[in-house]
């Protein structure tokens, strides 16, 4: 089930929400501290998050700059101000959406779940991972370019699949290192770096996937889905999607 991250100083707005979208469906944790949300963010890993502009402590606009040094979780404003400059601003922060009070819980609702769908893999069945032209056949852990198979190894394959797990969302050295061995040592970061040269060298040779595996400097590593599906006109042009 999808996780959200709320952050709101009014306790009451922040009940009156999260006992919505529980009910929706959502598992959520909550804080009225701004400060609060970043060692949230490490432990609960959110699929979205949604945070109030107009606090007191931090102001959601200072916030959001925040938590991208920690997170590229894909974030929505919430907030009274209605001017057009206010949402531009939160758009210009990398907002996925700026929702203006009031509003309905069933629209909150729903426009969180367009955020989602927009950030995750689409899956043609349970067994397969798709990116179009890019697919991964979960259960012979095996990645194809079209229908043509891409030769991985099995740990170039499995860092791939975590990636790709989370689009557009920086995964951390430490992070990967827990998903692929279980825990992380120091010395795994070679291995990682190493294993993601690899894996962007073969990648490298299909077209769309050149710079599907971005590097965040120091952090860690990114699967890059807009790039791909999004952004290349070459891709587009070729295959007419």
């Amino acid at each position: 089930m999808p996780k959200l991250l709320l952050i709101d100083d009014d306790e009451d707005v922040l009940s009156l929400n999260e006992g919505f979208l529980q009910k929706e469906g959502f598992i959520t944790k909550r804080t009225t501290k701004p400060k609060e949300c970043i060692p949230l963010l490490k432990h609960f890993d959110p699929d979205c998050i949604v945070l109030d502009v107009l606090m007191p402590e931090l102001n959601g606009f200072e916030l959001c700059k925040e938590i991208r040094k920690h997170s590229d979780a894909p974030f929505l404003f919430l907030s009274g101000c209605t001017s057009e400059d206010d949402r531009l601003q939160g758009f210009s922060l990398g907002a996925d959406d700026y929702i203006t009070k009031p509003y309905s819980l069933q629209e909150l609702s729903a426009r969180i779940r367009v955020i989602l769908r927009r950030n995750t893999p689409k899956e043609t069945s349970l067994n397969f991972l798709c990116y179009p032209p890019l697919k991964l056949d979960l259960q012979l852990h095996k990645a194809y370019y079209n229908e043509e198979e891409i030769a991985l190894s099995n740990r170039e394959y499995e860092l791939l699949y975590h990636l790709m797990s989370k689009p557009n969302q920086t995964l951390t050295f430490e992070k990967l290192g827990e998903l692929i061995w279980g825990n992380y040592q120091q010395t795994d970061r070679k291995t990682l770096m190493v294993t993601a040269s690899r894996l962007r060298k073969k990648l490298s040779l299909y077209v769309g996937l050149t710079e599907v595996i971005t590097t965040a400097w120091s952090k860690g590593y990114q699967f890059t889905w807009k790039k791909v599906y999004g952004e290349n006109e070459q891709y587009r042009k070729k295959t007419g999607l």
